[in-house]
């Protein structure tokens, strides 16, 4: 029964993907983040949802009346660009085994869709949608791992869900959580009932906690950065800071004293054994780019090969754990300076909407989702400092698009404004 239900839940609103492709846009996004077929046990547990909804995506772009155009600009010309780099360290890559040629396909596949969502949402209410679609997805398993945390006073670890999603470790889906309660915070100015506000604002609590009950330790340090910059950006500080104080302390005095050892292993990360493990593999990341500066070492090149050429310790063979290492290992030097463009041009992106909001009222929004924006971005630059999450196409990447279109769409509004004021007679003094 629950079979039945999971996939009347995905190929019901795929009817109408056909006539509203920013439909099936966010029904991708949806099934990508919450991978609905994990919540079923049998036969749709093994259906391609997510490929059938991207296929039906793309006829949609034929078949549909509504506008499809892919705004050009820095943004998307680099999301352009650099997926295409990475063709180029693919066929130069040192292990060409089937993980890299997987990872590959993984990885076109999940630029292809985002440009398609550049392309075809369009609107102000089918941004805050795809908001709404990914503060729901990453949020239900915050506030889970929120209730889960509290109730075992925070001596068990909490994970993402099982099966091999990108949110599956424990590290993984701490950062996700921390770049989707900026989000949420947004999503709460929104709302007009006292209920809805209060419900939004204890779905935040959780999330918090359950953040705390990963026991990531770069979760902690990507927390501390998005909260110290959520309260900069907000508009009442006063308010927000008052919560925080009273807060934060009362909920990492919660946690028991082994929560509190971990965290503490920081400061002796020399006697780590997975610290120490990491930092080996960041040095041959810098040696295989000092051998290879342009072009790296191509996807998937954490092999005993490898690491015996490259390495310090060639026995300690890791993945990155880093989005930054992770990317300069496998695409060079220009693949990094690429992946550092994408965010610097998104920060920017948001940067400008927020002075063009400026005042407004009628902009206010905006004004405040590129504030949120640029929170959850800060949470993605300090957390990905220790999680293998460079891909994360419906989370980071899908941010990034987001902000194109609010980008233009605030520009546009900006421009007819003033348009409609010089149109606008002058009035003759007597």
């Amino acid at each position: 029964m629950r079979d039945i239900a999971v996939t009347a839940l995905i190929f019901v609103p795929l009817l109408f993907v056909f006539k509203r492709p920013w439909i099936g846009v966010l029904l991708w996004l949806w099934v990508s983040l919450m991978n609905l077929p994990l919540f079923a046990f049998g036969f749709a547990q093994s259906l391609p949802f997510a490929q059938v909804i991207a296929l039906v995506l793309i006829v949609s772009l034929v078949t549909s009346k509504d506008p499809v155009r892919l705004p050009i600009n820095s943004t998307t010309i680099l999301l352009i660009v650099f997926p295409l780099w990475m063709c180029v360290t693919y066929v130069f890559a040192l292990e060409n085994e089937i993980w890299g040629l997987y990872r590959w396909q993984e990885v076109m596949k999940i630029f292809f869709v985002l440009l398609i969502s550049a392309a075809v949402i369009k609107t102000r209410q089918h941004v805050v949608w795809m908001i709404w679609v990914i503060a729901i997805s990453i949020g239900f398993f915050g506030v889970k791992g929120g209730i889960f945390t509290i109730l075992g006073g925070g001596s068990s670890r909490v994970y993402g869900p099982p099966g091999g999603t990108f949110i599956s470790d424990n590290n993984s889906i701490a950062v996700a959580i921390v770049m989707v309660i900026p989000l949420m915070y947004f999503l709460r100015t929104l709302v007009t009932s006292k209920w809805q506000k209060l419900a939004i604002l204890g779905a935040m609590g959780l999330n918090f906690m359950a953040i705390l009950g990963t026991q990531s330790r770069g979760a902690l340090f990507a927390v501390s950065a998005m909260v110290a910059f959520l309260w900069l950006k907000s508009r009442n500080k006063f308010v927000l800071g008052i919560l925080m104080v009273a807060l934060i302390p009362v909920a990492i005095g919660f946690m028991p004293s082994n929560w509190t050892d971990r965290m503490k292993t920081i400061e002796t990360y020399q006697q780590d054994s997975s610290a120490m493990g990491r930092i080996n593999a960041w040095r041959m990341a810098i040696n295989v780019a000092n051998d290879r500066p342009l072009i790296g070492g191509g996807f998937e090149l954490y092999t005993r090969r490898v690491f015996a050429k490259y390495a310090p310790d060639p026995l300690d063979v890791h993945a990155a754990h880093s989005i930054y290492f992770q990317i300069l290992g496998e695409h060079g030097y220009v693949g990094l300076v690429l992946f550092f463009a994408i965010g610097f041009v998104g920060w920017r992106n948001a940067s400008r909407v927020i002075k063009l909001s400026g005042t407004n009222t009628e902009h206010a929004w905006a004004g405040e989702l590129a504030r949120m924006i640029q929170v959850s971005l800060i949470g993605f630059a300090a957390g990905g400092l220790f999680v293998n999450i460079a891909y994360w196409e419906n989370l980071y990447y899908e941010i990034l698009a987001i902000m194109v279109v609010h980008s233009l769409l605030v520009s546009s509004e900006a421009q007819s404004a003033v348009s409609r004021k010089r149109e606008q007679p002058t009035p003759i003094r007597v």
